[in-house]
């Protein structure tokens, strides 16, 4: 028999925004620092973010310990980014819902 008094489970949450620039609509998306590091691991989490994102393009973000930003991915849109400041960004958090939910 379940508890009743169990705690609710905790679902896995992120920060991210959604953007359009000149006609593109694109997520960026808040990752450690080790995600860029590695070209093959932000390889990867892009292409499983875009079933979250519905296939848009994918920019991921990692801040520098100064909290200057690192960006990965198109390239139009890391230079875009590049000249815009972190606050003029509209992160919000996302939960991410298993399938089925």
């Amino acid at each position: 028999m379940a508890k009743t008094d169990s705690p609710p489970e905790t679902r896995p949450t992120f920060e991210a925004a959604v953007l359009r620039q000149q006609g593109v609509t694109f997520a960026v998306v808040v990752v450690s620092s080790s995600v860029l590091e590695r070209k093959i691991v932000a390889g990867r989490t892009r292409e499983k973010l875009k079933r979250l994102f519905r296939d848009m393009p994918i920019v991921l973000m990692a801040q520098k310990p100064g909290g200057t930003p690192t960006y990965y991915g198109r390239r139009d849109l890391v230079k875009f980014l590049s000249k815009v400041g972190l606050k003029d960004i509209p992160f919000k958090e996302y939960t991410i819902t298993p399938p089925g939910e």
